[in-house]
Formats: C-alpha cells, sequence, structure tokens
C-alpha cells in the first residue's frame, strides 16, 4: 500500500532567505558576539565553567589542555577542537587579554605570530581573576539551560563580578556585522563605574577623566583622544596607536629602540617591513636591524648610518610600517540577545544592571538558605529544652516513622524539623554543643534580618557592589602601560630637527645629497680644497649651493608637475659619497624626469618662480602659490599638447630674461612685460617660433656673465650680454649663432663667467671636460669656433657648468 504524500509548494527565493536569516542569527547569538553582561562568547563561557567544574582553579595542578577541550567538546561545545583550542590559547596569551583568565604552561604562541604548540604538549588551569568570573555561579545567580543534547545544564551567562568586556575587550566577525572592543585598566575601568554607580546622570567628559582611554596589553602610546570620546559617546571610532620607541646617541651614530608594539602588531612582519623598507630605500640611512627581545621583554633595535637624523627615520617608520597603526573602535555586543553598538556609560550601565540582578538572586538564595538553617536551629533548641520527654517519645515508638510524627505532634515541629532530631548526635546534649546552637540561632536571626533589609533597600545593593569592585581593585588593580599623548600632526618632525646650515650637491644625472657645513672647514689662501662628492666617469656635480634644513626644494618636472622636499629629508652624504638618486624621494611617473630644483626659503608674494616651455611659452607664478605642494606632487604650469617645461629659475620680479631656441634664435625681454598668474595655469607667449623650432634654454640675464651658444656638431662661442638688445615678450628674437651648414642645430645654451668649467656629453657617450676661458667671446650672429671634435654620426646632447 503505497503511503500518500502531500506536496507543499515553497518559494526558493523565501526559503533562501529564511535560512540565510536563522544562519546568520545562529551566528551572531551563539557564536560570533559576546554578551554585554559577561562580555564572552558562548565558547569562552562554556572553556571556563567546564575548567571550574574540573576543580581546575588557581590553587590546583595543571590540567593538560586536551583534557580541557575534551570536556568541553563533549559536554556543551560540539564545533570541533580546534575552535576550543584557538579560543583558550587566547585567553592564556597576555598579550591577547589585558588581564588573562587561564593560567598556562608551555608554548601558548608569541607576538611574532609564532602558533602554540599541540593541545596534548601544553597545560592549563583558571587564573586566579577567573574566580571573581564564576564566584557564586552556585548560588542560582544564573540561569541554566541544558547542553547541546540535553543531557546536562550549563550556564546561560556568567556571574561576572570581573567587569569582563571593559577589561579584556572582544573581537568577533559575525554575519553582516563585526565587533572589536578595546580592553581597558582595571583600576581605572572600576573608578568609571563607581562614578556612575553614585551619578548615573554622568556625562562622557566626566566618565573620561576616570576612564582616560583604552589600555592595551602590549603597551604603546595613544595620539589623542578625539577618536576615543567619540568611540566613548557613540560606540564607533578610531584612535591611533604608536610603538614606544627612544632614540639613543652611540658615538657618532644614533640607534632607535623600539621596546613596544601597537596592539595586535605582528613583530615579525613589523620587522620583515622594516627590512623590506631597507633594500627598497624606501628609508634610506639604517645601518642594522636587530631583534633583542626575550623574557625581560621586547626590544628591536635599528641602527643608523652616521650622520643620520634619527627623527626623521623614526617619523618614516611610523609613516611606512605598523610602528603607528589605527585601531577601529565598534563596541557592538548582544544585549537580551539583539545585537547593539553601546557607548561606554551604557557598558557601565549594563554591567551594573547584571550585578544588581547578580547580588539580587544571591541575596535571595543566601535568604533562603539561612532561613531553612534557622528553621532547624530552633527546632533542635525546643528538643533540647524538654530533651527527657524527647528521649521518652523515641525509646517508645516502634520506628522512625512513629517517632517523627509524635515529635511533631507533640512538640509542634516541621517534618524537617523532627528528622533533624532524629538525627542528632548525642555530643549535641552538651552544654557547650547548647550554646553553639543559641550563638548561630542569634546570628542566623541577624543575618536575616541583614538579608531581608538588602532585598527591600536598592541603595544597600549598590553598596555591596561598591565594596566588592574596590576589592577587585585592590587584589588586581594595576598600572596604565598605554600612555596617552595629545594629537601630533604629521609634520612635526621639523620642530625636532634643529635650523642648521647644510651643502646641497646636485649631479647632471640626478643624483642628491645633503653635508654639513661644517665638514668644510675654512682653509687659508692657497688652500688645496676638499673632495665634495664623487661621481661616475660620466657624471658630475651642476649644482652645489648651501640652504638651511628647514627650507624647502620645489622639483620640478619636464610634465609640468612641482614636488617639495624640505632638506631635512635628503639622504645625508660624507664628502665622498654619491648620494642617491632623486627619483626615489618623489612619486615620479614614467617618462617624467626633473627639469629644474629651487630652493626656497619664505613663500611670499615678492619672489617668483618664472617657467619657460618648449614651445615657447612662459609663466610666472609668486613662490606662496607653492606653499602647500608636498611630496605627492601638484600641477605647476597646464601644459597642452606634447609642450614640456625646460627650465624653472627663482626671481625677484625685476629680472631680465633671455631665452635661446634650437634653430640659434635668442630673445632678451623684461620679466615685467610677464604677469603673474595662479599655480596651474598656462603661460602666455615668451617667443614666436618657427616651425619646428623649440626652446631649449632659459637664463636669467647677468652684465657680468656672458652667453655660452653651443651646437650639435661641436661649435660654439661666448657673447657678451649687451650684444642682445632687450625687445617686447613675444617677438621672433634675433640670431645668437649660425645654424646651417657645419654648426647643425644649437645643443645648448647657458650663462657662465671667467674661471668657469663646462661638461659637454654626447649622443653617444663622449664627455669631455672644458674651461670657458678656451672658447672666445665674439660676436652674436657669428658661426662660432670648433669646441668638440665630433666623431661621425655623434652629435652633441647637452652642456651644463660643472660646480665644484
Amino acid at each position: 500500500m503505497a503511503v500518500s504524500e502531500r506536496v507543499v509548494p515553497v518559494s526558493i527565493e523565501e526559503e533562501m532567505k529564511n535560512s540565510y536569516i536563522d544562519y546568520a542569527m545562529s551566528v551572531i547569538v551563539g557564536r560570533a558576539l559576546p554578551d554585554v553582561r559577561d562580555g564572552l562568547k558562548p565558547v569562552h563561557r562554556r572553556i571556563l565553567y567546564a575548567m571550574y567544574d574540573m576543580g581546575l582553579t588557581a590553587d590546583k595542578p595543571y590540567r593538560k589542555t586536551a583534557r580541557i577541550v575534551g570536556d568541553v567538546l563533549g559536554k556543551y561545545h560540539p564545533h570541533g577542537d580546534a575552535s576550543i583550542y584557538d579560543a583558550l590559547v587566547r585567553m592564556v596569551q597576555d598579550f591577547s587579554l589585558r588581564y588573562p583568565l587561564i593560567e598556562g604552561q608551555g608554548n601558548f604562541g608569541s607576538v611574532d605570530g609564532d602558533a602554540p604548540a599541540a593541545m596534548r604538549y601544553t597545560e592549563a588551569r583558571l587564573a586566579r581573576i577567573a574566580d571573581s568570573m564564576l564566584e557564586d555561579i552556585k548560588k542560582d545567580t544564573v540561569n541554566f539551560v541544558p547542553n547541546f543534547d540535553g543531557t546536562l545544564q550549563e550556564p546561560e551567562i556568567l556571574p561576572a563580578k570581573l567587569p569582563n568586556l571593559l577589561v579584556n575587550g572582544s573581537s568577533g566577525i559575525a554575519v553582516g556585522m563585526a565587533t572589536n572592543m578595546p580592553p581597558h585598566n582595571l583600576s581605572e575601568v572600576i573608578d568609571g563605574i563607581l562614578l556612575v554607580l553614585d551619578d548615573p546622570d554622568a556625562t562622557t567628559s566626566e566618565i573620561m577623566r576616570k576612564i582616560p582611554a583604552p589600555d592595551f596589553p602590549t603597551g604603546g602610546i595613544i595620539i589623542g583622544l578625539e577618536g576615543v570620546r567619540r568611540a566613548y559617546e557613540t560606540g564607533r571610532g578610531t584612535i591611533r596607536i604608536r610603538a614606544r620607541a627612544e632614540i639613543e646617541e652611540v658615538g657618532k651614530r644614533s640607534r632607535i629602540i623600539i621596546s613596544e608594539i601597537p596592539y595586535q602588531v605582528n613583530k615579525s612582519r613589523l620587522i620583515e617591513r622594516i627590512a623590506e623598507l631597507m633594500r627598497d630605500r624606501t628609508i634610506d640611512g639604517i645601518g642594522d636591524l636587530r631583534d633583542e627581545s626575550d623574557k625581560q621583554g621586547l626590544r628591536i633595535v635599528i641602527e643608523l648610518k652616521s650622520g643620520v637624523d634619527p627623527n626623521i627615520i623614526l617619523n618614516q617608520l611610523y609613516k611606512h610600517t605598523d610602528m603607528e597603526v589605527g585601531y577601529g573602535i565598534i563596541n557592538l555586543a548582544l544585549v537580551d540577545g539583539v545585537p547593539e553598538i553601546l557607548g561606554m556609560k551604557s557598558l557601565i550601565l549594563q554591567y551594573i544592571a547584571h550585578r544588581k540582578e547578580i547580588v539580587r538572586r544571591r541575596t535571595e538564595f543566601d535568604l533562603k538558605k539561612a532561613k531553612e538553617r534557622f528553621h532547624i536551629i530552633e527546632g533542635l533548641l525546643i528538643a533540647l529544652s524538654d530533651i527527657d520527654r524527647v528521649i521518652k517519645i523515641i525509646k517508645s515508638a516502634e520506628n522512625v516513622d512513629q517517632a517523627r510524627t509524635t515529635l511533631q505532634d507533640a512538640l509542634k515541629l516541621s517534618e524537617v524539623q523532627a528528622k533533624e532530631i532524629l538525627n542528632m548526635r548525642l555530643q549535641r546534649l552538651t552544654a557547650l554543643e547548647r550554646k553553639k546552637l543559641e550563638a548561630e540561632h542569634k546570628d542566623l536571626e541577624e543575618r536575616i534580618g541583614w538579608l531581608e533589609s538588602v532585598l527591600a533597600d536598592e541603595r544597600k545593593i549598590t553598596g555591596i557592589i561598591r565594596e566588592e569592585l574596590l576589592e577587585l581593585k585592590a587584589k588586581y588593580g594595576d598600572e596604565r602601560r598605554t600612555e596617552i599623548v595629545h594629537e601630533v600632526s604629521e609634520i612635526e618632525v621639523e620642530d625636532l630637527i634643529p635650523d642648521e646650515p647644510m651643502v646641497i650637491a646636485i649631479t647632471h644625472s640626478g643624483y642628491i645629497k645633503r653635508i654639513p657645513q661644517t665638514t668644510f672647514k675654512r682653509q687659508k689662501r692657497g688652500g688645496k680644497g676638499v673632495i665634495g662628492m664623487t661621481t661616475k666617469e660620466e657624471d658630475f656635480v651642476e649644482d652645489i649651493f648651501v640652504a638651511s634644513m628647514h627650507d624647502s626644494l620645489l622639483c620640478f618636472t619636464n610634465k609640468g608637475r612641482v614636488f617639495r622636499l624640505k632638506v631635512y629629508d635628503l639622504p645625508t652624504g660624507g664628502r665622498q659619497t654619491r648620494g642617491k638618486p632623486i627619483i626615489n624621494l618623489l612619486n615620479i611617473q614614467p617618462g617624467e624626469r626633473i627639469v629644474a630644483i629651487s630652493r626656497v626659503t619664505d613663500f611670499d608674494d615678492e619672489h617668483y618662480l618664472f617657467f619657460a616651455t618648449k614651445g615657447g611659452l612662459v609663466k610666472k607664478t609668486v613662490t606662496s602659490a607653492f606653499k602647500h605642494v608636498t611630496k605627492s606632487g601638484k600641477i605647476a604650469i597646464g601644459l597642452k599638447d606634447e609642450d614640456e617645461v625646460v627650465c624653472v629659475r627663482l626671481t625677484d620680479g625685476n629680472r631680465e630674461i633671455i631665452l635661446g631656441s634650437r634653430f640659434g634664435k635668442a630673445l632678451r625681454f623684461p620679466e615685467s612685460e610677464v604677469r603673474a598668474t595662479g599655480r596651474s595655469a598656462r603661460g602666455v607667449r615668451g617667443i614666436r617660433l618657427a616651425k619646428g623650432d623649440e626652446i631649449i634654454s632659459m637664463e636669467i640675464v647677468s652684465e657680468d656673465e656672458t652667453l655660452l651658444s653651443l651646437t650639435e656638431n661641436g661649435y660654439g662661442k661666448r657673447t657678451r650680454f649687451d650684444q642682445y638688445l632687450t625687445h617686447r615678450r613675444g617677438g621672433r628674437g634675433v640670431i645668437d649663432i649660425i645654424t646651417t651648414g657645419r654648426n647643425g642645430m644649437v645643443a645648448g645654451m647657458i650663462s657662465v663667467k671667467d674661471g668657469d668649467e663646462i661638461m659637454i656629453t654626447t649622443q653617444n657617450g663622449i664627455v669631455i671636460r672644458q674651461s670657458v676661458s678656451e672658447i672666445p667671446v665674439i660676436g652674436r650672429n657669428t658661426k662660432g669656433v670648433r669646441v668638440m671634435r665630433m666623431e661621425e654620426g655623434d652629435r652633441v646632447v647637452g652642456v651644463a657648468k660643472i660646480v665644484d
């Protein structure tokens, strides 16, 4: 006979929706989020209760964690041994919990991220502070619910005299939500709770005077309190935590000693990251890196190279590594089984409400037990007062039941009292025992009166909570580990660096360095001098100047962008070192190159930066427009099509400018003819160029110098500036040097004076150094003389002045 079946149509969409919601709530309530009352997730609560049930208190020997995990798995938490052991391990780690709830023996992992030993090797027992989490659990203070298979009972919550959620925090990811609650100092938390006990209307500011900020087990430094205040008020906020680092001077070198790192930062990964930055030269100046941590504490030693400013390196480490991290606070916890984001005051009020419930239920339990005992003592005293009659009744009774009922009727006793009299030992008949019973009767009478008064007066319950908290503070309170400092700006390093003069050296191929001016000692006339910079054969020093450590260098690229570097950002080098490529210090894009570097002391409206582009445009902008330029770069001039920046010069607004083109044209005009425009403006026409011509150079006119022009085929000449008459901006210019026939196009044009030396570079990499004095001073519209003999197919590509 076929069994009839009834098909019920179900919407797939609705079924998936309902099933997912059921799963999400199961994860939220049963696994991922802590309860606001005891601050524990189910797995942690079950571990603590199982260990308590096993008798593994702080005064008992350690027991294998495999045994503990087995008990928890078999009795209360059937979700796998790995999840139980991971949770147990975390409650042992003193770098994870501010006040560990379990004491461990063996390898329970490290701040380096090392995994703990297998559970068969480690041992554990409850920490002494965990007693306060389980105290009074057998006094009917909390509800018990059936375990997963209904064979045992487990606590729904722990009594939690310790404000665990506040002092140890919690973290977890549920479905669609997460919690990240920081730990706090126990003494401060208790002071905050006592404040709210006395004044339920206390404000966040008043609470913060007692609980100023989180207190992490790994120490560190909290920067500013604005994020803390936001988190305390709304339940959400972000705080900045820095490692604790000190600078030590060892001879002429410095070292940075890191003794504390931010909470939840992996020490090994931090060291690896610092090593990567050393290798990639993102941070230049670290000579050695060692991890000297031991049982006494954490110690990372960063040895710096000679002459390196440790303050700069330290700030770079804060920027590029986890020596400074943001900690996002989300105070999400279960309140009556519902996820809720809570501020600090709400968390305290929830704890107080929980403790009031615990104290009330404990008092009711104690009162019930006291009354039961008082009732028994009353019966015993009645029996002792007429002991002969009691003995006679017992002797004449045929059995125990008859004796009990007769005693009840004769002495007006309850069944419980009669049973206790029958079980009474003969030693109770002594006068001493009678006095003990009378004393106990009196004590119980007083205790019952006091317990009843507690239940009748809310203030007494509050007083009990206060006393218990003060006992906790006296027993387990300690000093704050995490320091709090006022908010610091991102670039306060300037205030830490002395404003000393430095010699800045820049090579033709883009290497740069700074050298303390004191390196170059004053010499008498006729001295030999010292080497200021070592270069490769094909490279040479193109610019050298003195600048203050606080001065800014504006670096302009051919693509029209500008970057700002402080002098103290430059690498420090000795006299005979090459320095570092400047492109490593800036966010340079492919195809972009530095074409000019200007030293700016003051960003004001009295000095200008004068630009010239390949297409003949010029632009003048006040230096104040570049005040907020950073290492990330900004637009310095608006360029169109294939135009590029050729040159940038710092002026005072009253100079004369001369532009030189590839076709041998030159135009001299007053700077005043160019109106100052904004930073991103395109500029105006400086010279009208013939088709195919382009600007190759711009110089500021100096009557005591001469203008050197050099062509691609190695011919050149010098001409006095008075040979170039001043014209209006935008003209076609005059012939500077003939570019037809043997000469070829102009390769370079620079302003020089007698005694200068130049470096000429060719397309094939030939470099020649030559004195300017060997090149004759002749007229403007001429062919010039041979300056360099060229090989066939080669051509001059550049000329630059050498600075010794």
